[in-house]
């Protein structure tokens, strides 16, 4: 049973013999021609009554049905949200919980209003169901005209305001109708681009990224096309493809807005942009220009401080190396290092342990490069290698500032680390990260830089290594059937082979049909225990530090993959894919 063309709710209705096939084929005629929703047209035509449509929408949905009648609404809600665009979409605000806002729905498969919402008020949106009748009379009664405005309708950055009017696939055809067919290769040609459609594309594809949790924005010419794509929960999606002819202007105009030099196309140039999305959410970004053969590649890096994770307890840490970790941070002195490939979380990390120790007794200072979040009560220095200003030499003037913790992005050379070495000896703590595998390595590396063992065990007080891994939608997350032995494989004892069960996300539209819906982090906490200080001085292996260890109690990134797997939060391909066992 089925009709060519027929949308999601209509294979619904007809699946569940709410409606024929003939009055579905009927209704989408209409519909094609009218230009209406298919809810309308099937009211309309008397096909389905309003209850018996609510119903089935809530269904298909899951979305819960919400009575309106009665129902009081706080005056500040009234004016999030236009009132044109509430009686338009029968789309109305009605609580407001934190940054998620709850509305009521005659149609929930109206998305374009979804996102519109969520671009005019910078909240997350949660939808339920009511009958579009019971909504029209309760805007009459609760809402006026003159009364709603648009509080979040613009994100501004440091030269420019940005508005933000219409859907991403609006600006984009807004955009293509103010471009000639023939790209511009003229600079005052291309300016001549640069009008209010490409300053509304720009925005929509800066605004519909952060809502999409987005922490990166590809935008990558091709011989036949522009893709633009979002890094989301580590993973690069496509979005959409745009025409070659809105390259130029397009990337004229992110220039513009981060104070490039927009003439200049053979070389790769850095910028950075502050964007306001409504009136109390700042994101920073940061812009980078690459020459490709194609043109010019762009990629934004999304800093929202709003969704940086500084609870050190919701990291990801095993309960049982917590104590450790907490201990080793509450040091007066000594080193912490934490180790992982780049886009592990690192710099997350140590934000958290910043965020925890920074308090109004204690001068805090960061070397950084680059500086990605700022925090207020902690002095942080951007890394300047051109002028000389380096890590080392960052380090060398905070221990004349009277610094208790310091914090050096990287260590990358023998002299950054005998620095940050005598400050974790002379009474500072001392945090800072390395591109290692796992935690024992770490001892190895800063040896093998050049640094004395005895100066390692007596400054180095914790090693943490870290993998960053993608967590199941808890919206779609389905049971996972793994033999016996594919668990035993995996790193489960015989105990556990028999117990666990395994899930995975089966793709949904609240994941974007990945089947993972964020990240938490794997972590493998090393404290040198004198156990661990003795077998350094002896110039023991990686191998034999980790084996000494794990005998310790130390949770090995694999095992807290497993761990997690065991919670029900992480699949066994993601770790699998983050870790390995020597």
């Amino acid at each position: 049973m089925g009709v060519v063309g027929a949308s999601e709710l209509g294979i619904f209705l007809l699946k569940n013999k709410l409606i024929t096939e003939e009055q579905l084929i009927e209704a989408m005629r209409i519909q094609k021609k009218e230009g209406k929703r298919l809810a309308q047209v099937l009211l309309k035509l008397g096909y389905i009554s309003e209850e018996k449509l609510t119903a089935a929408l809530s269904a298909q949905h899951q979305a819960p049905i919400v009575d309106l009648k009665n129902f009081t609404i706080d005056p500040f809600i009234k004016k999030l949200l236009p009132y044109e665009f509430i009686v338009k979409n029968l789309f109305v605000p009605i609580s407001k919980n934190g940054d998620t806002l709850l509305v009521a729905m005659a149609d929930p498969s109206n998305h374009l209003a979804i996102n519109d919402a969520k671009f005019l008020t910078g909240m997350n949106i949660d939808v339920c169901i009511a009958p579009g009748s019971q909504i029209i009379d309760f805007v009459k009664a609760n809402f006026k005209k003159t009364e709603t405005h648009k509080p979040f309708d613009k994100v501004s950055s440091h030269d420019s305001d940005l508005p933000i009017e219409e859907s991403l696939d609006k600006a984009i055809d807004s955009a293509l109708s103010l471009v000639p067919e023939e790209d511009k290769k003229e600079e005052e040609d291309e300016l001549k681009l640069i009008d209010a459609p490409i300053v509304r594309l720009v925005n929509n594809l800066f605004v519909n990224a952060i809502n999409s949790r987005a922490s990166d924005i590809h935008i990558e010419p091709g011989e036949l096309d522009v893709v633009v794509r979002y890094r989301i929960d580590g993973a690069l999606t496509p979005i959409v493809k745009l025409p070659l002819k809105v390259k130029n202007a397009l990337v004229s105009r992110i220039k513009i807005m981060s104070n490039m030099d927009i003439s200049e196309r053979r070389l790769p140039q850095d910028g950075r942009v502050k964007l306001r999305l409504g009136e109390r959410r700042n994101i920073d970004c940061r812009i980078s220009t690459l020459p490709t053969i194609f043109g010019e590649k762009v990629v934004i890096r999304l800093l929202d401080k709003e969704i940086l994770q500084l609870d050190l307890t919701k990291l990801g840490i095993d309960e049982e190396s917590l104590p450790d970790f907490m201990t080793a941070i509450n040091r007066p002195y000594g080193m912490i290092l934490v180790t992982g490939p780049t886009g592990s979380g690192k710099t997350t990390t140590l934000y958290s342990m910043l965020s925890t120790l920074n308090k109004p007794d204690v001068n805090i200072m960061t070397a950084e490069d680059p500086v990605e979040y700022n925090f207020p009560g902690i002095n942080q220095i951007q890394i300047k290698e051109e002028i000389g200003l380096t890590f080392a030499n960052a380090l060398r003037a905070f221990l004349r500032q009277d610094p208790d913790i310091i914090m050096v992005g990287e260590i990358r050379d023998f002299e950054t680390a005998e620095i940050a070495i005598k400050a974790a000896l002379t009474g500072h703590l001392v945090l800072s990260t390395l591109h290692t595998n796992n935690a024992p390595t770490t001892i190895t590396r800063l040896v093998n830089m050049g640094i004395e063992p005895f100066l390692v065990a007596s400054s180095v007080i914790m090693v943490v290594a870290q993998r960053l891994v993608r967590t199941i939608c808890p919206f779609c997350r389905v049971e996972q059937n793994l033999s016996y032995k594919m668990l035993l494989d995996i790193g489960f004892t015989s105990d556990e082979a028999k117990e666990v069960k395994v899930y995975m996300g089966k793709g949904c539209q609240k994941c974007n049909n990945t089947g993972y819906r964020g990240r938490i982090a794997l972590y493998e906490v090393m404290p040198l225990k004198e156990e661990i200080k003795e077998l350094i001085l002896q110039g023991a292996n990686a191998l034999e530090l980790k084996r000494e260890a794990i005998r310790l109690g130390m949770i090995t990134l694999r095992r807290s993959g497993l761990n997690k797997i065991k919670q029900g939060i992480v699949s066994v391909g993601e770790v699998l894919k983050a870790t390995f066992e020597d």
